[in-house]
Parts: C-alpha cells; structure tokens; sequence
C-alpha cells in the first residue's frame, strides 16, 4: 500500500459518517425549505461547497445557499436571507459581500448564504451567485478517484500550514485545491507541478481572462474574469512550493500529520534570543469588536505598518509574529537592536543640485559637526528624534498606518525582559525558532 494510500484511509470519512453528513445535511434543508413554504418565500435551496462535491474530511462544514429569482431587490433578499438564517439556525451575522448567518445544526457548523439563481456567471448579482457554479463544476469534471485525490491536497495543505483562504492564513481555499488536483490528474502530479511553479505561475482550464497580477493565477474556469487564487500570498505560495519540494524528495506522513513542537522553557528562548544578540519588543492593543477575518486582515495591515514603522527609524526587524486572544492583539517582534546610538548620519543632496545650498545653510551650526562630502553627497551627522524603540512606538503609532480598527490609545510595549514573561511561549518559539511543519 502506497503512503498516499495509508493517509487516505486516515482521513476519508467512512461510509457511515458520510451517511450521517449527508442525513444532517438533508434534514437541514428540508427544515429549511419548510420555513420559506410557510413564509410564502419562492426561493430554492441548494447544497453546495465539499459536502455537495463529495470532497469533505471529517467534521465537515455545510455550506447551504438560498437562491432568489433575480426579480428580487437586493435588500429584500438579505433581509429574508438573513431572518431565515437567524431563525433556524439562531446563529452569528457574518460578512462576506453580503452579509450572511452561520450557526449549527446537530454538531455540524452551517453556513446559510443568500444569493441570486443566476442563468450564467456573465450575469451575477453578487459575488456569492458563482458558487453554485463551482460545486457544478467540480462535480462534473471529479471522478471517485480524484475526489480522494483532493482530500489528499486539502489535508497536505492543511499540514503545511497553507490551507484556507481566510485573511490569517491567506492560503489555498478549498475550491482551489479541487481545481489544481482536476488540472494536474491527481494529487502526485499536482506535487510535481507546484514543485517547478515560479511567481507568475498561470493555469487555465478552457480559456485565459484578463491579465491578471499575484504569485499565482488560476482563471476560474466557470468565469475566467476571476482569479481563484487572488488570496493567496506570496510567502504562502513559497510554502507550499517549499513543502511539495520536500515531500517529492522524502514522502513522509508527517507532511500530512505534522507533530506537535516540544515547548520551550522561558530560559531556552532567552538563549536563543541571546546566542544571535536580538532584542524582543512586544506591541499590545485592546481587540476591537470588529468581525473575525476583517480584523485578521487589519492585524496584519498594522504588522506590516509598524515593521516599516520600525525599520525607518534602524530598529530593523529581523521577524515578526502576531496572535489574537478574546480581549488583545499581540505584536512581537525580533530587532537588531532596541537602543540607539545618540547621532546618525544624515544623508543630504549631491553636491551639484540647487537645493545643497539650503542644506548647508540649515546644517551649518549644527553641534555634531558642520556638513561633509561623503560618495558626492552632503551629510551631517545629526541626533535622532528616537533612542529607544519603546519611546519610538508609543510617540508613532498613530501616524505609523495601522488597522483602522485598532485604536492607538490602546497601545501597549512590552520591552525585551517583559515579553519573554508576559507573551505565550509558542508565539515567542514562533518567532525564535521557526521551523516548517514537516521538520519539527
């Protein structure tokens, strides 16, 4: 028995887990085609997503989406979406294009997503009118075989850490992984290719859309307008490239099922810490009550707004790693250094451009030392505006760009001693230690 054959048997439901999705899955819908008979709503109910395509693991997400005739106003359809959902399911508002409820139904979670029954994607309403579409699709174009195939990618993804298209994990959606494993035949071959793919890599079914920018494009091929892979980030995208590199040279079942990392002792990531000379600063604020994966992504606007806050005052950031909790977002960031030295060299114009003379006449009596000709420049040597990264961070943050959310009176730094006792210690081996899933 082949490795792929041994995962397989691990994580394939068995056929009464199936049978009991699928009877969750009908006894869902029948309740809710029940609810819109009464209300007098002409609105069809369609299963769609991996349970629809027979591409589901264990536990799986029921995706169910409400189809309205195309005569109805857009706010009249939220409006009988969103009370159906809230109804039945007695769940959470979510927000994608429209807003839409997910709750749970006999241990399943459900998501229960209003959109347009529109005759070709040519004419959508909404973003959410394609999906039908895609469950269409791949359920027409996978076979029994190639559907395990995709289990196969979704669970290697998963272990890589490059599965999932929300904003935290900017990865590869499911629908994505079913269309790279129909491309490639499979899920080795897709491992072959991805393992020669280069930034710019561009896969198309039929025909090619527009051009198109990302480290990845694949046309959607049931509206080639669209790039499936548009969340996918470029260091997401080397990941996997990276893990499929790997996996081709020793297969192992620990790219599917990676181990857990041993944690680390407070002392051992001081060591660490210490053996490279890097200083640990910590940027906390209080979580605002914003959606989930719209506040991932201002987290990770803020991330990289602070690193750059970071690096133009030389501070230089060598890594940075962030976590939520139910009341903070935590920053931690590894620096060269998190003191300064008093004065800088301050870079001025060349010699020969007309604004060098106004660059004199500012610097002239400057205490550190008049201006000096350095490569055909002007330069002084100047004091910094900020000595320690502490002093920098509380004194910039407003002006540094951070989520729009995340409001900068909240701010608080934890400098190098206090984040190795106050901040979780798989965050700090996050930053210290990184490792790929299938080296730990």
């Amino acid at each position: 028995m082949s490795l792929e054959d041994r995962v397989l048997e691990r994580i394939k439901p068995s056929e009464k887990e199936t049978a009991d999705v699928m009877d969750t899955a009908e006894r869902m819908m029948k309740k809710i085609r029940s609810y819109l008979k009464v209300r007098k709503h002409d609105v069809d109910v369609m299963l769609v997503g991996s349970v629809a395509k027979g591409t589901f693991l264990s536990s799986p997400d029921l995706d169910i989406f409400l189809l309205f005739p195309e005569s109805v106003p857009r706010e009249d359809m939220e409006r009988i979406g969103l009370a159906a959902g809230e109804d039945i399911l007695k769940g959470e508002k979510m927000y994608a294009e429209h807003p839409y409820i997910r709750g749970t139904f006999s241990g399943l979670s459900v998501d229960l997503v209003p959109c347009y029954a529109v005759r070709d994607t040519s004419k959508l309403m909404s973003a959410v009118d394609r999906t039908p579409f895609h469950t269409g699709y791949v359920i027409s174009r996978a076979d029994e075989r190639q559907k395990d195939e995709i289990r196969l990618m979704k669970v290697f993804m998963r272990g890589a850490g490059t599965y999932g298209a929300e904003p935290n994990t900017r990865g590869f959606s499911g629908y994505l992984c079913e269309l790279l494993v129909i491309f490639y035949g499979g899920f080795l071959n897709t491992v072959r290719g991805a393992s020669e793919w280069k930034e710019g890599v561009t896969i198309a079914f039929d025909k090619k859309g527009p051009a198109m920018l990302g480290p990845i494009i694949l046309y959607d091929p049931v509206d080639p307008k669209r790039n499936v892979a548009s969340a996918v980030h470029i260091d997401t995208f080397a990941t996997f490239i990276a893990a499929c590199k790997r996996y081709l040279m020793s297969p192992s079942e620990k790219f599917f099922f990676p181990s857990e990392r041993t944690p680390l002792t407070e002392d051992e990531l001081r060591r660490l810490s210490d053996a490279r000379g890097s200083r640990v600063v910590t940027v906390t604020f209080d979580r605002p009550n914003v959606n989930r994966d719209n506040l991932y992504s201002q987290i990770w606007k803020t991330r990289y707004a602070l690193v750059r806050k970071l690096d133009s005052y030389d501070f230089t950031v060598l890594r940075a790693v962030h976590d939520m909790t139910k009341t903070k977002i935590i920053l931690v960031f590894e620096l060269e250094r998190d003191i300064l030295s008093k004065t800088f060299k301050h870079i001025g114009p060349p010699v020969w451009v007309r604004s060098s003379t106004s660059f004199i006449e500012k610097w002239k009596d400057n205490e550190y030392g008049g201006p000096f000709i350095d490569e055909g420049q002007w330069n002084v040597v100047a004091e910094r505006r900020h000595r320690s990264v502490t002093e920098m961070l509380y004194d910039e943050v407003a002006v540094s760009g951070i989520g729009r959310d995340i409001v900068p009176d909240t701010l608080e730094v934890l400098n190098h001693d206090e984040s190795f006792t106050a901040v979780g210690k798989d965050l700090l081996v996050e930053l210290l230690d990184p490792k790929h899933p299938w080296d730990v």
